[in-house]
């Protein structure tokens, strides 16, 4: 288990309860986000709405333990939970039918973690 470092307290309630999920649903997925987003702020991924279209199928559900950026297009709704989302992304998937949504919501809606791929 990765030391916090953060001092975003936003981000810290998220990471312990990513980690208490993982251990109550038995999710290893939860636990592999929030190691990602235990990282130096440096070290997280930012990931292009490009990459997203290429790697996910439509209707998936994709997690992305960071950034979410505007660069490219995205041709099928794909519902998108993130860390956070930059304003010209939030805009594009939002115009494809998708749906942009925070890991509180995505662990309500789905505590296991199935179905659900790691893209970053």
């Amino acid at each position: 288990m990765r030391k916090l470092r953060a001092k975003n307290p936003q981000l810290l309630d998220l990471i312990r309860t990513l980690r208490k999920t993982a251990r109550e649903n038995d999710a290893k997925i939860w636990s592999a986000i929030a190691e990602n987003l235990a990282k130096a702020r440096c070290r997280r991924v930012s990931v292009n709405l490009s990459r997203i279209n290429r790697h996910a199928a439509k209707g998936q559900t994709v997690a992305v333990p960071g950034k979410v950026l505007g660069s490219g297009t995205l041709d099928h709704p794909v519902t998108i939970a993130a860390f956070s989302f930059s304003a010209a992304a939030a805009a594009k998937i939002k115009k494809s039918k998708g749906r942009c949504m925070t890991f509180g919501e995505l662990m309500r809606k789905n505590p296991k973690g199935s179905n659900v791929k790691i893209v970053g």
